[in-house]
């Protein structure tokens, strides 16, 4: 038990993981729990710490969104977009992992626990990212970059398209997660992968990050708390900040907000005591998907049993689940990655995918 105890830390530890990242994660993990779980108020404001709660709002999501972007980088070369028959397999391995993503989405959805699932989303955003894969960080950062100023400005008529009042909008909808829609949110993504090909292990990167995230932070935040004209509803829906809006100033702000997260994240883990602090909140982010799908389970499972009816939201944050939930998930993670390894997902679905897409790419 000892061998098997320190091999698992030395692999949470290693350098074959990014403490930073790992962290980043965690956080994003309980961000998303205290989204479902909490209610958060109208709105975030630092002056107000009451508010502060409302931090989970939307920025949760798409640090989660960045972060796929930084694996995708990562598990294509790094800094060095692989090339050849090597780049092929993982591309094949990235779709068949968007399909498997997909379809434990729409289960997870099945349950009827009123959430907005999320891995649907993730499936869509890691197709559309697979053509970047080969470009190096500087192309794919400023097409993040182009993309997260130009698509608040289309995604309100991508909204209005008449698709939406079809009798089937609702289960496209969650199909293909619209609750974070493709259109902007590959942004988020592309940015990821955008800071994984710029090294995202250097300080020097690291620090840059922390500079230009909370630069855009303030930037998109900060316009959206001017006096704005009289705006018609397209503009409205451009002109905004607001959680999950997709607007201009939410891309900007909350896109700049992450990235400094994960900068701050990073920078953190290069002091020993704080990695060790963290452990349990890098344990976790070690093992997203597990995490994620669990909280939705259990809370079907409760739900089911106490209240009759997976979907009484009102009904089940009465029973004030958030720390019960949330520290059993951390407690069993950090239990898990020390005493067995990987995450069970995570591992179960790293066998399918390397047992289906071999070394020989699919012809």
């Amino acid at each position: 038990m000892g061998g098997r105890l320190s091999e698992n830390v030395t692999r949470l530890d290693g350098p074959q993981r990014i403490a930073g990242v790992d962290l980043a994660r965690g956080l994003a993990v309980i961000g998303m729990f205290s989204a479902h779980l909490l209610v958060t108020g109208d709105g975030f404001a630092w002056t107000d710490a009451s508010t502060w709660t409302a931090v989970v709002d939307g920025r949760s999501s798409i640090l989660f969104a960045a972060l796929a972007g930084v694996s995708i980088g990562l598990v294509t070369g790094g800094r060095r977009p692989l090339s050849g028959e090597a780049m092929t397999i993982a591309r094949w391995r990235i779709a068949l992992r968007a399909a498997i993503l997909l379809v434990l989405g729409i289960l997870l959805i099945v349950t009827g626990v009123p959430v907005y699932v999320i891995l649907p989303a993730y499936a869509v955003l890691f197709l559309l990212a697979l053509p970047f894969t080969v470009l190096p960080a500087r192309t794919v950062l400023i097409t993040a970059g182009a993309l997260a100023v130009v698509m608040p400005f289309v995604q309100p008529m991508l909204n209005d398209l008449p698709i939406w009042r079809s009798p089937y909008a609702a289960e496209l909808d969650a199909i293909i997660g619209w609750h974070y829609p493709f259109a902007v949110w590959i942004a988020f993504v592309l940015a990821g992968l955008g800071l994984a090909r710029a090294g995202i292990t250097h300080a020097a990167t690291q620090i840059r990050m922390l500079g230009i995230g909370a630069a855009l932070a303030a930037l998109g935040y900060g316009v959206a708390q001017l006096p704005a004209p009289a705006l018609d509803r397209y503009w409205w829906s451009v002109w905004t900040a607001q959680p999950h809006s997709s607007g201009l100033w939410e891309v900007i702000g909350s896109g700049g907000f992450v990235i400094a997260v994960l900068a701050a994240c990073l920078l953190l883990c290069r002091l020993r005591v704080l990695k060790a602090i963290t452990l349990p909140l890098r344990a976790t982010g070690a093992m997203p998907l597990t995490a994620y799908t669990t909280q939705i389970v259990v809370w079907a499972i409760i739900a089911g049993i106490a209240l009759g009816d997976t979907g009484d939201l009102g009904g089940f944050r009465a029973m004030d689940p958030f720390w019960p939930l949330t520290l059993g998930v951390i407690v069993a993670c950090t239990a898990w990655a020390l005493l067995v390894g990987r995450g069970p997902l995570e591992w179960a679905l790293d066998r399918i995918v390397k047992r289906v897409v071999t070394a020989q790419p699919p012809r």
